[in-house]
């Protein structure tokens, strides 16, 4: 099995160029996982971890520090107490009142969770005793695992395919679970069934990072130095310089090639300085950030293989896992900071009909509507000429109704609009003599959405006047598949006389008076 490890960063207090994109709030709309969960359950999320063969499954916290899981629940790693599937988030109780810290996960997936307390829980596929509590039963809830931990306060945690590792507030590795390749770091290639301190080269050294790979296992001592096993590896200097290193099938290491290297090898990302790596061991995908904001991905995307960095579209290296990687999982515990700041979208809508703000005034069917002269020059052709040389700060308006004008105004300010069938109609006529093309389309939508029996016909002949072709076809062949009812509609009785002959003519040509 190919081997993968996350990314760690350089510890060099640099300042960091704050830009706009950076500030940006984490979308974990992304990961196709949360389709399951609704827009208002999406705003409540504050840490969220997307993992699973196939990125099925996701454990995510609220800002009443509520956790819930939701996904397939392969080996019992929601944690629920049952291996029962759920397309409907489920509260993780026995977390009650904990706070997340940290959080990884592994293959079977086995789920290994840090509190802010310092607290370590882990529950999941257990086959290999990734779970540290001394069995090989796969375990349907969050066990507390204090063997040999009992005094220390765990700052973070790593799990590899079957593997987990924590570090501790005073630099202490310790590991437990598969060790096939030597990854629990003891010295022998037994599994270790529960927590058990890391020494050997890490004796006397203070441990800053840790991260673990397929069947290996990664930590960033004080010093700089760095201590492996063989895997596909990213490491960040403090000079923002990646080096990479193991297997390369699908080009994830960056170096233009996909041969296997034994050795730390640069990685060049354009000219810019490197401020996050990432990489994950269920995803042959690699990822980084710039100080610039720029973000590069390399290695397989979507089941092809980019053997150099590739400059995206993304703000962050989390949208690189959501969008290319395969499984869609996260390479970390997200965190999704709330966002109270107005786009300018946003603002221009708050700002519609606002008398506070306003410079000009539509005086319609004895009604004012607040508007901005300059908004309404920017979006609209009719306006940018019409308002050009005038200093009136009133407008009458008899043409169109009050309804259909605010409408209009207020599509100028929000791109939508909110109307019933029939005022749209009065929408649509009024987008036809101003030439707004987007517009005549939305009043078409909200018609056709609108239309019934009773109107169909009036309808029709508002889309005959206004040359609404789409829309004419549309509501022809309603009358046509209600005929019946529509001919006994006052509607159709008072038809006028040239459209009652089309429509008559038009519906026996499609076979709509045949026996």
């Amino acid at each position: 099995m190919e081997e993968e490890l996350p990314g760690f960063y350089g510890e060099s207090g640099k300042s960091v160029q704050a830009t706009l994109s950076s500030l940006k709030m984490l979308d974990v709309g992304k990961w196709p996982i949360f389709s399951l969960c609704s827009e208002e359950e999406l705003q409540l999320i504050r840490q969220a971890c997307v993992f699973g063969s196939a990125g099925n499954e996701v454990l995510y916290t609220t800002v009443n520090d509520e956790i819930f899981v939701l996904g397939t629940n392969c080996s019992g790693c929601l944690g629920v107490g049952d291996i029962q599937s759920t397309i409907e988030p489920r509260r993780l109780d026995s977390l009650t009142g904990k706070k997340i810290a940290s959080l990884s996960y592994g293959s079977g997936p086995h789920i290994v969770l840090a509190t802010t307390d310092g607290e370590v829980f882990t529950w999941g596929h257990n086959a290999y005793s990734q779970l540290g509590n001394g069995t090989t039963n796969h375990g349907l809830v969050p066990c507390h695992i204090s063997t040999n931990l009992s005094n220390k306060q765990v700052i973070e945690v790593a799990c590899g395919s079957y593997h987990s590792l924590v570090l501790t507030s005073d630099g202490e590795v310790f590991a437990w679970g598969y060790n096939n390749s030597g990854q629990v770091g003891s010295g022998s290639t037994a599994n270790q069934p529960i927590p058990r301190r890391v020494t050997g080269c890490l004796q006397n050294k203070v441990v800053m990072n840790i991260a673990c790979g397929q069947m290996c296992s990664m930590a960033v001592v004080d010093t700089g130095e760095v201590a492996c096993g063989y895997a596909h590896t990213l490491v960040l200097t403090d000079e923002g310089q990646i080096y990479a290193w193991g297997a390369n099938s699908y080009g994830q290491l960056g170096t233009g090639n996909k041969s296997n290297q034994s050795y730390p090898t640069p990685v060049v990302v354009e000219k810019d300085r490197v401020i996050e790596i990432a990489a994950c061991h269920s995803a042959h995908t690699s990822a980084a950030k710039s100080q610039g904001g720029h973000v590069y991905m390399w290695g397989q995307c979507r089941g092809q293989s980019v053997i150099l960095p590739h400059l995206t579209h993304f703000c962050c290296t989390d949208d690189v896992f959501a969008c290319f990687a395969t499984p869609a999982v996260t390479w970390r515990l997200l965190s999704v900071e709330p966002d109270d700041h107005l786009t300018v979208a946003e603002s221009l809508k708050r700002e519609f009909d606002n008398p506070d703000t306003a410079d000009l005034k539509f005086l319609v069917d004895g009604k004012y509507i607040y508007a901005h002269k300059v908004l309404l020059k920017i979006r609209c052709e009719h306006f940018r000429s019409s308002l050009e040389d005038s200093d009136d700060d009133i407008v009458e308006m008899s043409e169109f109704s009050y309804p259909v004008f605010r409408a209009f105004l207020e599509y100028l300010y929000t791109d939508n609009i909110s109307l019933s069938p029939e005022e749209a109609v009065g929408l649509l006529d009024l987008a036809t003599f101003y030439s707004e093309t987007r517009l005549k389309k939305l009043c078409q939508q909200t018609i056709k959405q609108g239309i019934c029996e009773e109107n169909a016909i009036a309808l029709l002949s508002a889309a005959v006047k206004y040359d609404a072709q789409d829309l004419e076809e549309f509501c022809f062949r309603f009358c046509i598949n209600h005929l019946t009812v529509v001919t006994q509609t006052s509607g159709f009785a008072e038809m006028d006389h040239d459209l009652l002959k089309n429509f008559i003519s038009k519906a026996s040509r499609v076979g709509a008076f045949k026996n």
